[in-house]
Order: structure tokens, then C-alpha cells, then sequence
């Protein structure tokens, strides 16, 4: 019997067959695990229609190929927080100013650009997978080179580009040291957000990615990689390049902000107080310095000297939620004193520090009502009068999930979590009555900061990783910021909808 000979050539050729097979049959594995890891990514879970953003055609530039993904939870922040200072023999909760701490005490991503890391930059399941706030803070992209320039504006602008100077201020070599400066124009000005023209915000506050550039020269509307746009929508008639990212900033709930019916298919992303936002921009953020121990006793009986009820300062008599009836509901059965333009109490703005060392000393709850009842809406009211002072906030406005997310643990009082005002006052007597009760809402003083969240360091980084990312946009800008459930009017949260387990109504 002949043996069948193998020539090289046939050896060869059967390899190469081999190895292309194999290669076909490993992309479709990757490319059904990048459809189901992604998709997972944009199931929102967020207990009201978000309207993700679609993606852009296959075969725009930049479109980034999946290469595998690493499921591991982003690391906290809570050891960067350091305890609050005292002042005066109180607690004082300061903001950390420094993003230096961030930058040297948390892991920074550059292996994969497509890490679970990298997906949790972007609106999603955020509150399965983490804090998306922590996750921009800590990021950096793996196409950003890291160097030292002096704080000069950059030499070369034109494009975009810039060439970097050594310590001695001497133009560094070679070439490719060159590096993009990502420019963004606020279109409507510095007025409204108080900041330096130039790379001084991103130098300043020490982000760790700070190749940005901050403009309100509309001439540059055309070069600019973002366009900032606050509230207004009026002017979209101008020029736009394919790779220009638009941005939508908004601090007011929908009941005061334009109308966006028009706004289809335009802005790519959104900066707002939602949680749901590309970039969320809170009023405030409360940070536990360690998430596992969020309550401690308190050597301090915040009782003491309180000999009055409940005070409210308001001006805006008028609100979408008739806050107002609510609490000359509560005035019947408490006493509640109401201070400004709806009361007949007085303490002018203009000596706003007299008038919280007043509740400070002699009121035991405050009502921190928003001017709406709307999802995500919790402005000042909660954090700087209420949580900042020793008070205990009575709040409304937001969905009561929304504050337990937000909010320090047993810090506030809902009104949704009473059937009505009397059934609300009949609590507050109670607790009234008892400093032990009325103590434990004050438990979490100390177990955290407020701390500053970074807003143009975290667009910064955004724009960077960007280029990696397949570009967005919102197709309905009307409906997510105003869609079903959103506000609900003088309704209340337990009326509309039930709401399950994952926040989802039913």
C-alpha cells in the first residue's frame, strides 16, 4: 500500500486554510460577546424612558472595534475623601478642591479602550455598574500621552495642534511630542459659567487629562471639537463639521427650559442635573469616606436651643407642584413659619448667613420643597440648606428613589412617605418629642464630604475618549428630556406609576 506524501506546499496551504477558519470563527465569537456586553450597557435602568442616544452609521470615522471586555467593578473614591474639619466646634463640610488626590490614589485604564471602565463613561445601567461620575474622574484614554508643559496658552492653535516646551521652555523633540488640544467653545459665553478663557480651568483645577481649551469665540465654531450650548437652542443654523460633538447643558428642570421638539438628530450629548446625562452635572454631591460605614453615633444632641418647628424660605409663590397648599396644609396640624414673599415671616438674602445660623439654632426641620416635581430634580434646597446646616430637611420634588440615591442614609424626611400633611406633622411631634429619634437623622455628619465633581475635567476627558468611541445623538431631545414620567405636575410619585425592584415603572 502507497503512503500518501505530504509536500510542503499542500502542508502549507492546509495551515493557511486552517488558520482562517480559525480567525473567522474567533471574530463571531467576539462580535456576539461585544453585542451582548454592549447592549447590557444601554438597557436603562433608570425608572423612566431615557431615549438613549443611537450610534452613528458603521462607516463613520472613528468607529472603534471591539477587542474584548473585562466585567469588573470601577474602584471607589471613598478613600480620597478626608474627614471634615471643624470650625466653631462644628462639623464644616468642605468640597475637596483637589483633583490631585484622584489623580494619585485611584487606577488609571490604558490597556483595553473597551474595559467595562471605558463603558461606564457613558449613559447606561449606571446604578448596577457604579458611580459614572467616579468612573470620568479616574479615566484615562489609552491614546492620551501624558507630559508636562509650562501654564503658557499653546504655541501653534492652528488645528488644533500645539507643540510642547520642556521644563527650561525650550520646544521639545522631535515631532511627535505634538499633541491634540481639544477646543471647546461655550456658545453662549463665560457669563453664565464663571470660568478662565484658555486652558487655565483644566491647569488649575490639575485634571488629569488637560490638553482642552476653553473658548466663546464663534469664529472658532467651525475648528471647535465641541460646542457648548446653555439652555437656548435658537441658534442651529450654523455650520457643523461631521465630527463636531454638540452638547446641551441645562440646570433647570423641563418646566423651565425651551422647548426641544424641534432638536432632532442634533446634539450628541447632554450635561444636566440627570442622572442619565453623558456628563451629569449635580448641584451637589455627597461622598462617604468609606461606603461600608455610613452611621456613627453622634456626641452632639442637635435638640439643644431648637424651641420652633418647622421654617421654609421661598420666594416663588407659583410653583408647579403647589408646594405652597402642601405646607399651609402642614401649618394646620405644625407649626411651620414661613419666611419671604409666600410668608409673613422676614430674613432678607442679603443676610443669608444670619438667617441659617438662626435655623441652625432654633428650628428642627426645614422644608427644602422644589419649585417641581420632576425626576432627578435636587438642587440647593436639600444640600446647602438642609444638609449643610443642623436641620432636618423635609424634601419634595424628586422621586423618592431618587434622593435615597443621592442622599446621605436617615438624613431626610420625604413627604411621599406619609399619606398626608397630618399624618407628616403627627411624625414630626413624634420626633419632637424624642431627641434620641430626632438625633438619628444627624448620623451620617461625619461619615463624608460634598465634594467637588469635577464638571470641565470631566468633559475634558470625554472628548478625548471620544475618539474612541462610536459618535451618538439624541434623535428625540424633547421626548428624553420631557417623556412620560419625567414631572408629574402637582401629582405624587406613588400615584402615577409602581415602581420595581430595578426602578422600572410597571
Amino acid at each position: 500500500m502507497k503512503t500518501m506524501k505530504l509536500s510542503i506546499k499542500k502542508a502549507f496551504t492546509w495551515v493557511f486554510f486552517a488558520s482562517i477558519l480559525f480567525l473567522i470563527i474567533f471574530n463571531l465569537y467576539n462580535h456576539k460577546l461585544w453585542v451582548h456586553t454592549y447592549s447590557a450597557h444601554n438597557d436603562d435602568g433608570s425608572g423612566y424612558s431615557s431615549n438613549i442616544p443611537k450610534h452613528r452609521p458603521a462607516d463613520h470615522k472613528n468607529i472603534l472595534t471591539y477587542q474584548g471586555a473585562i466585567h469588573d467593578k470601577p474602584s471607589s473614591l471613598s478613600s480620597l475623601l478626608v474627614g471634615s474639619i471643624k470650625k466653631k466646634g462644628q462639623h464644616v463640610q468642605n468640597k475637596i478642591s483637589n483633583i490631585r488626590n484622584v489623580i494619585n490614589a485611584t487606577r488609571h485604564y490604558r490597556n483595553n479602550s473597551m474595559t467595562s471602565e471605558f463603558l461606564a463613561l457613558w449613559p447606561g445601567n449606571i446604578w448596577d455598574v457604579g458611580d459614572r461620575i467616579q468612573a470620568q474622574l479616574k479615566y484615562i484614554p489609552p491614546n492620551y500621552i501624558p507630559d508636562k508643559y509650562p501654564r503658557k496658552q499653546p504655541e501653534e492653535i492652528n488645528g488644533g495642534n500645539f507643540r510642547l516646551r520642556d521644563e527650561t521652555g525650550q520646544k521639545k523633540e522631535p515631532a511627535h511630542v505634538m499633541r491634540k488640544l481639544k477646543t471647546i467653545l461655550i456658545y453662549n459665553g463665560f457669563s453664565v459659567f464663571q470660568q478662565k478663557h484658555g486652558q487655565d480651568t483644566f491647569l488649575d483645577y490639575k485634571c488629569p487629562i488637560n490638553t482642552c481649551y476653553l473658548t466663546d469665540d464663534r469664529t472658532k465654531r467651525s475648528s471647535a471639537d465641541a460646542i457648548l450650548f446653555y439652555h437656548g437652542v435658537s441658534a442651529m443654523n450654523i455650520p457643523r463639521p461631521l465630527n463636531q460633538i454638540w452638547v446641551l447643558y441645562m440646570l433647570e428642570c423641563p418646566y423651565h427650559t425651551p422647548g426641544l421638539a424641534g432638536v432632532k438628530n442634533l446634539f450628541n450629548w447632554t450635561a444636566t442635573y440627570r442622572h442619565d446625562s453623558t456628563i451629569v452635572a449635580p448641584y451637589e454631591k455627597f461622598q462617604y469616606f468609606n461606603e461600608s460605614v455610613k452611621q456613627k453615633e453622634q456626641v452632639k444632641n442637635y435638640a439643644a436651643t431648637k424651641t420652633k418647628k418647622v421654617a421654609w424660605f421661598v420666594s416663588n409663590c407659583g410653583a408647579q407642584n403647589d408646594r405652597r397648599t402642601y405646607a399651609e396644609e402642614l401649618a394646620k396640624y405644625i407649626q411651620v413659619d414661613i419666611y419671604g414673599a409666600c410668608g409673613s415671616f422676614k430674613c432678607p438674602r442679603n443676610i443669608a448667613k444670619k438667617c441659617f445660623e438662626m435655623l441652625n439654632k432654633d428650628y428642627k426641620f426645614y422644608l427644602a420643597f422644589e419649585n417641581s416635581n420632576c425626576r432627578d430634580y435636587i438642587t440647593e434646597k436639600l444640600f446647602v440648606n438642609g444638609l449643610q446646616h443642623d436641620i432636618v430637611p423635609i424634601v419634595m420634588g424628586a422621586h423618592p428613589d431618587d434622593y435615597r440615591k443621592i442622599a446621605p442614609l436617615n438624613s431626610y424626611i420625604h413627604v411621599e412617605d406619609f399619606k398626608s400633611p397630618k399624618e407628616l406633622a403627627a411624625y414630626l411631634h413624634k420626633l419632637d418629642q424624642n431627641n434620641n429619634l430626632y438625633n438619628a437623622y444627624f448620623k451620617w455628619k461625619g461619615m463624608g464630604e460634598f465634594i467637588n465633581t469635577f464638571f470641565w475635567c470631566r468633559f475634558c476627558t470625554m472628548l478625548h475618549a471620544a475618539d474612541l468611541y462610536k459618535p451618538t445623538w439624541y434623535d428625540d431631545l424633547e421626548n428624553w428630556w420631557r417623556g412620560d414620567g419625567i414631572c408629574i405636575g402637582r401629582d405624587r410619585w406613588d400615584h402615577r406609576s409602581k415602581v420595581s425592584n430595578d426602578g422600572t415603572p410597571k
